[in-house]
């Protein structure tokens, strides 16, 4: 077997180092880099562990969400073209649209608004860490996991 140039006399690539815990320390690895998860799935806990909160609340931050984007966009210098800018500025209205038409309604049909709300830009996260663009990826993937499991505790 020849071994990729620069590598020593330890394993070749692509085969797995079963006997010194290569296999424990992948998944060390991979929880490590998966730490905007497991933070998100430690707020969504600590948040919705009575239950559901206000629906003020989780209308705000479906409001929220999105002026956060803003946000690392504008620092991060990825809105400069018109495009970008307009994308995230409509993603701004339309959560924005239904967190207003949520509050109008009564509370049952209101709670599936705001969680509709929060699974559509749980699918906006997933857009957006798939590209890199506009946030960090580990902004994405936190956010993405605060609202869909967020979602799941606002409606139920």
């Amino acid at each position: 077997m020849t071994l990729p140039r620069g590598a020593g006399a330890g394993t070749p690539t692509g085969v797995p180092d079963h006997g010194s815990g290569g296999t424990a320390r992948a998944l060390l690895t991979w929880g490590a880099r998966r730490w905007p998860t497991w933070l998100a799935v430690a707020l969504v806990i600590v948040t919705f562990a009575d239950g559901a909160a206000p629906l003020g609340l989780l209308a705000t931050v479906l409001v929220v969400m999105p002026l956060c984007y803003l946000a690392f966009g504008a620092v991060r210098r990825e809105l400069g073209t018109p495009r970008a800018l307009a994308v995230q500025i409509t993603g701004l209205v339309g959560f924005t649209a239904v967190a207003l038409l949520a509050l109008g309604v009564s509370p049952p049909g209101a709670r599936y608004l705001v969680a509709a709300g929060w699974l559509a830009h749980g699918i906006w996260d997933y857009v957006h860490h798939r590209t890199g663009k506009v946030v960090p990826r580990a902004w994405s993937e936190w956010c993405g996991v605060v609202d869909v499991l967020g979602r799941r505790r606002s409606c139920c």
